[in-house]
């Protein structure tokens, strides 16, 4: 099953998240399909970069988002 989910980068205290389309039995930070977006924790307002049309394909095509994604998608269906 393909899922989009967060792909941990940066440094120790210091996290930044790619947002990706990913085969589910890969690891967290291992090889992923399509990168969709961006998520940094670490800024304060509006700290995400998501591609909705990307996002909505891969949903179409039957891929699950995780919890913390489909939160983020949420947030940029409203802003948009």
């Amino acid at each position: 099953m393909v899922s989009i989910r967060l792909n941990r980068q940066g440094s120790k205290n210091r996290p930044y998240y790619k947002i990706v389309v990913v085969d589910s039995r890969k690891r967290r930070d291992g090889a992923f399909i399509e990168q969709v977006g961006t998520y940094d924790p670490m800024v304060e307002g509006v700290n995400y970069k998501i591609e909705l049309e990307k996002v909505d394909k891969w949903l179409k095509t039957g891929a699950k988002a995780s919890e913390t994604v489909a939160s983020i998608i949420k947030k940029a269906r409203a802003t948009a």
